[in-house]
């Protein structure tokens, strides 16, 4: 409308951190489901309620190597005077036929087979002779080595109770039961259960695709000789490996020259494979900032993007808008290594866990007591200070200095201490909030 001036395109305005982080999350939506098979759902987040469509397991079986015995026939078993039973043959796990266990009869059976009809207990080979006459066994000869090992007899020198090393049917999981609720998220145990009950497939929400690339013609890729001026391009990697900490399958393009054009054309190049675009560099005020310069003034096809001035340190240039025809969120982070860490584990990765569907998409906070000074935190600023945890004591220690360059530093933290906004200075002994990075 005329003479209308949107409040949050202000050109001199100053975002809370919290008032960021909430435009950047009503922007973006979880990606739509799809069905995966199961090794493709790793990592996914369920969109539905799994249930058990038959029990688990589905039948009686041994959870030893031993015999199948009825009770009666073993009651008072010792080593000196021992029950010696008639074996009738082998139940292997998978057995489809499965002999009749009588009085004074039993079975040799497996790990995981099917308890026989008649018998009422395991007993562990380790209980018997193992059929070979003599003491206590280790263990049973293969079946393809002494077949005899089916036949004859076996003395056992303990007594069993009822239902003694049995795995009842649906002792696991029941018919009907709820095996996995919706929304969460698919690992190495929930993948095993939902093989376990006979899903090929699962309805999920995608992992996002992020597509990570750094900006500065002075980058050099790792491994590459450096030449005057020069250094390696650390944040690609940085927060490519962050995006896939975050849950997300990551992508890296890598450094940038300062050119506009380039950097244009690049990321139109990667629409088509991304989710969620991440650059870092280029997004204060100097004349090189080429994402800016870029990105300011898009086309209303190309999208919006809109730079802004946060009330952090680090990270107090950010830039957050939706590209290309498909309307990808685009997140540009500062250049200097911590600040684009701790921005990206501020706003970036509660983006990357909304894509995913994901009803927590935030790291865990905990107050912990700060074992050193920290004086000249800025006013008006909140502050994120890279520190080292210790959970058993609840406390936290500063990790290097607060400059935004200090690498070496940030790879020793596992958290970041929060200096709120109207705190310049926390004493020896003050309570700090705390956000755990892992």
């Amino acid at each position: 409308m005329s003479g209308t001036t949107d409040p949050t395109r202000r050109p001199h305005r100053v975002w809370s951190v919290a008032d960021h982080l909430d435009d950047v999350l009503a922007k973006i939506r979880p990606l739509d489901p799809i069905e995966l098979h199961l090794l493709d759902a790793q990592g996914c987040v369920l969109v539905e309620d799994v249930t058990v469509p038959a029990a688990l397991p589905p039948f009686d079986n041994s959870s030893m190597d031993g015999y199948a015995v009825r009770v009666a026939d073993v009651e008072g078993a010792t080593e000196e005077f021992p029950a010696t039973l008639t074996v009738i043959g082998d139940v292997a796990a998978g057995s489809g036929e499965l002999p009749a266990v009588g009085p004074g009869e039993a079975a040799r059976i497996m790990t995981g087979a099917p308890v026989p009809p008649g018998a009422e207990a395991v007993v562990p080979v380790e209980w018997t002779d193992g059929g070979s006459g003599g003491g206590p066994a280790d263990s049973m000869a293969a079946r393809g080595a002494s077949p005899a090992g089916a036949s004859g007899e076996v003395r056992v020198h303990r007594p069993a109770a009822a239902r003694a090393h049995i795995r009842a049917a649906g002792s696991d999981v029941t018919a009907g039961e709820r095996a996995l609720r919706a929304g969460t998220v698919l690992g190495p145990p929930q993948i095993a259960l939902l093989a376990a009950i006979g899903r090929g497939t699962v309805r999920v929400r995608p992992r996002p695709r992020v597509v990570v690339l750094s900006t500065g013609s002075e980058l050099v890729q790792p491994g590459e000789t450096l030449g005057p001026g020069q250094i390696h391009d650390s944040n690609s990697f940085q927060l490519t490996a962050a995006a896939r900490d975050a849950g997300a399958i990551a992508y890296r393009v890598g450094a940038v020259a300062d050119d506009p054009d380039t950097l244009r054309a690049t990321l139109e190049d990667q629409f088509i494979r991304a989710d969620l675009l991440v650059t870092s560099g280029g997004v204060s005020v100097g004349a090189y900032d080429v994402v800016k310069e870029t990105l300011t003034d898009l086309s209303a096809e190309e999208g919006t993007v809109e730079f802004r001035r946060l009330a952090m340190q680090p990270g107090k240039p950010q830039g957050f808008g939706l590209m290309g025809p498909d309307r990808i969120p685009l997140l540009a982070l500062p250049g200097n290594p911590v600040s684009a860490y701790v921005s990206f584990e501020l706003f970036v990765r509660p983006a990357i866990r909304t894509l995913m569907g994901l009803p927590d998409v935030h790291r865990a906070t905990v107050p912990a007591e700060c074992t050193e000074a920290v004086t000249g935190s800025p006013a008006g600023r909140r502050q994120f200070l890279r520190g080292s945890y210790d959970r058993d004591a609840g406390t936290v220690t500063p990790v290097g200095g607060a400059g935004s360059h200090l690498i070496g530093a940030l790879a020793q933290a596992n958290a970041l201490i929060v200096v709120p906004e109207d705190t310049t200075e926390v004493a020896v002994g003050d309570s700090v909030e705390v956000l755990l990075l892992g």
